[in-house]
């Protein structure tokens, strides 16, 4: 995809000296490898291969022991193995590298799972040949503003889902401002903001359970004039047991400014992620000193919080704690009618990765070209149909629905299959009718004939029905003269 949309990749630069802080002052030293107890190390990676390559990718909670596995957190599989103190240390610096994660809120499969799906511990963590080897030059934020600019003004911001409904072989969409149909939806939100929207019908199986995490991740880019570490024989990569950035890494674009980018994961993010602003740039500030010392202070100093972050509210991806995987995972990616789910946490390949997201979009892509393959909608001219009289809103007369333009302000779903050339035409009711939310509210209905069943409006608005006739209605405020 990067390629297909013109971007390219940069090489992750390693030149140099890695630094190292494990309670006893900074170290520089050749290479990535901590200056721990390596026998330690090596016990541990290999208690992780054996746990890793016994998991099911493509059905996690079908791996031999899952139920065990399921309900044990990490902290207490790494409590039962009695790990040297240095593997004890690194540990949680390894999985909040690698999964935004604290040991004990996700469960040893899905621990597993993660990293197995990944591409596995070597290949993940590597920067060469590895995940980690290239980034996005420019900035991986490219790719979502190439695709919404193909997509132009079809890509509506700010305008959360609020409910989905479903009859027959339409769907109906209701954020704040407007109601939109669709042959099928997508639903590529996180399991826990997914888990926040009305379904009608409703889910046979919740989206998230309270044992599900969010990933804790927040970074910050140290802006400079050029790469000084470098003048100091320094890589830029640190690891940190002290915190608050757990990690730094050389993220600077090439011959051009400086960048030093940090990571603080898990409970240490929680933690960063309560301090105001000027506190943030401190606390990061005397760390970066201590580790590279003789830098100057930044140019920029920008935060990226994914955890308060409104409509990610968590990064790398979610967090599947105890029990999850049984009681989520077979559900996961199961259509519900029309609604299709898509992101890195349905996919079972590069879980938690763009990759994983993409793939997971492409599979789903193919569900709905099969589904509309098998099923098609045939609409006929929209207008407004003069002399039919509609059900009403609760406490009001019944209305004869006449002939109006589009209120100012309400706008049809771009999804809607009416011809561009059509004028579109209303049915409104003649009095106002009350909502829980707003006391003095008109509903706009944008009616059509059709030869299928009738889409349903939202549970907010009034049902408006008939044999031969569709409308998606819009609750909108009165003017208060």
């Amino acid at each position: 995809m990067i390629q297909t949309l013109g971007l390219a990749t940069v090489a992750t630069t390693m030149t140099g000296l890695s630094r190292f802080a494990f309670g006893d002052g900074p170290k520089s030293i050749a290479g990535r490898f901590p200056p721990l107890n390596a026998v330690a190390l090596g016990d541990l990676f290999d208690l992780l291969y054996e746990m890793i390559t016994s998991v099911r990718t493509d059905a996690p909670w079908l791996t031999p022991d899952a139920e065990r596995l399921d309900r044990l957190t990490v902290a207490e599989w790494l409590d039962r193995h009695n790990v040297h103190d240095h593997a004890r240390l690194f540990f949680p610096l390894f999985l909040g590298e690698m999964m935004a994660a604290d040991p004990a809120d996700v469960s040893v499969l899905h621990m597993a799972f993660y990293l197995h799906s990944g591409g596995g511990i070597r290949y993940l963590n590597a920067f060469e040949g590895g995940a980690q080897a290239a980034r996005v030059d420019g900035g991986a934020h490219q790719l979502c503003d190439i695709l919404a600019a193909k997509l132009g003004d079809r890509v509506l911001l700010n305008q959360p889902v609020r409910w989905i409904g479903q009859e027959g072989d339409r769907v109906s969409v209701r954020t704040d401002r407007a109601v939109h149909d669709a042959d099928a939806v997508v639903v590529a939100v996180p399991p826990l903001l997914a888990d926040a929207i009305e379904f009608c019908p409703a889910l046979p199986v919740r989206r998230a359970t309270a044992a599900t995490g969010r990933g804790c991740a927040i970074k910050v880019h140290l802006v400079y004039p050029r790469p000084l570490w470098r003048d100091q024989g320094l890589s830029g990569w640190s690891v940190s047991a002290d915190g608050p950035l757990l990690s730094t890494v050389d993220d600077s674009p090439p011959g051009g400014v400086g960048v030093l980018t940090g990571f603080t994961t898990g409970r240490q993010a929680r933690a960063f992620g309560l301090l105001n602003e000027a506190s943030r740039r401190a606390t990061v500030l005397a760390q970066v000193r201590d580790l590279f010392p003789g830098l100057p202070a930044p140019a920029g100093f920008h935060v990226t919080d994914w955890i308060n972050e409104q409509y990610s509210r968590g990064c790398y991806a979610s967090l599947f704690g105890p029990g999850d995987w049984l009681a989520l995972g077979p559900h996961l990616s199961v259509p519900h009618g029309r609604v299709h789910w898509a992101g890195t946490e349905i996919s079972t390949e590069f879980f938690g990765l763009m990759e994983g997201a993409i793939r997971s979009g492409r599979r789903v892509a193919a569900e709905i070209t099969s589904l509309l393959a098998r099923t098609t909608t045939t609409r006929l001219e929209p207008p407004c149909l003069p002399n039919r009289t509609q059900p009403s809103p609760p406490g009001d007369a019944p209305t004869r629905c006449t002939p109006r333009t589009r209120p100012a302000g309400i706008s049809a779903s771009p999804s809607t299959k009416w011809p561009r050339d059509t004028p579109l035409r209303a049915c409104r009711s003649q009095r106002p009718w009350r909502t829980a939310t707003e006391s003095r509210t008109a509903v706009t209905c944008f009616c059509w004939p059709t030869r299928r069943s009738p889409t349903p409006a939202p549970s907010a608005a009034p049902r408006w029905r008939s044999r031969r006739t569709s409308c998606s209605c819009v609750p909108h405020q009165l003017a208060t003269n």
